[in-house]
């Protein structure tokens, strides 16, 4: 198993920025893509970025230009740095890892292990 715990977040007015990291630990290796999801209130869990091992980047194109997504390998963390944000970007965030490589990589359903999520408030 893998455990995942996220930090970051917290309000920030729009315009602003936050960084999210997330920590993987446990049985962490042959992890493959980590990323982020998010879930606004009375909205179903969205994409926002992954990146797998190899570097390979993936963004929604609602958060492309102003998220960075970034991965360090040896420290088994992933990172989300978002700028310009905007209130539709308030949700609870969510990190996630694969045990296994797959084609896909943007459906919650290639993803195994989830953090138990950070709230993300942007206020207008």
């Amino acid at each position: 198993q893998v455990q995942l715990v996220e930090s970051g977040g917290g309000l920030v007015q729009a315009g602003g920025s936050l960084s999210l990291s997330c920590a993987a630990s446990g049985r962490t290796v042959g992890v493959g893509a980590m990323g982020w999801f998010r879930q606004a209130p009375g909205k179903e869990r969205e994409f926002v970025a992954s990146i797998r091992r190899s570097g390979d980047l993936y963004y929604a194109d609602s958060v492309k230009g102003r998220f960075t997504i970034s991965r360090d390998n040896a420290r088994d963390k992933v990172y989300l740095q978002m700028n310009s944000l905007q209130p539709e970007d308030t949700a609870v965030y969510y990190c996630t890892a694969q045990s296994k490589i797959t084609l896909s990589i943007i459906s919650s359903g290639v993803y195994d292990f989830w953090g138990q999520g950070t709230q993300v408030t942007v206020s207008s």
